[in-house]
């Protein structure tokens, strides 16, 4: 179970890159974003749903197999912030990428509440929401930008 626990939340091992790691870990969620991508709305939506309660456990694991609370090792979190960035987005190779930009950016500078939720919610929960909560911005601001170009 530990290393089940560690594979995933380091999502295949891109947590231990040794810089960047969310960054990496936001990369390494591309893939199974498109996996998802061609799910109907409400299907994402309900995977995106469910991913990210199971993460918000799996972080919670993984916080107790590192010693660590909010480890760097951790980036399921990023994955499912990255997979809140792309709702309803349509596909599209410049979707992805713009999604993949404003998800780091949000998640880097964390706005209100997002820095709030980092610093005050403890447990894989606090670990993950931070993500969503950068995620939801990142996914208003992406359907902005790609309404206007």
């Amino acid at each position: 179970m530990r290393r089940l626990v560690i594979m995933l939340a380091t999502w295949g091992g891109t947590g231990y890159s040794p810089v960047a790691s969310g960054t990496v870990g936001t990369l390494a969620a591309i893939p199974f974003y498109l996996l998802l991508a061609r799910l109907p709305l409400p299907l994402y939506l309900l995977a995106t749903l469910l991913f990210s309660s199971f993460a918000c456990w799996i972080s919670g694991e993984a916080e107790r197999v590192f010693a660590e609370k909010d480890s760097g090792k951790i980036v399921i979190d990023e994955v499912a912030g990255y997979l809140v960035t792309m709702i309803a987005v349509p596909f599209s190779w410049q979707g992805v990428v713009a999604g993949f930009f404003l998800f780091r950016l949000f998640d880097i500078t964390k706005p209100f509440p997002a820095r709030y939720v980092d610093r005050n919610v403890k447990n894989g929960c606090g670990v993950v929401l931070d993500d969503l909560v950068a995620g939801v911005y990142a996914c208003l601001a992406l359907h902005l930008l790609l309404r206007f170009l």
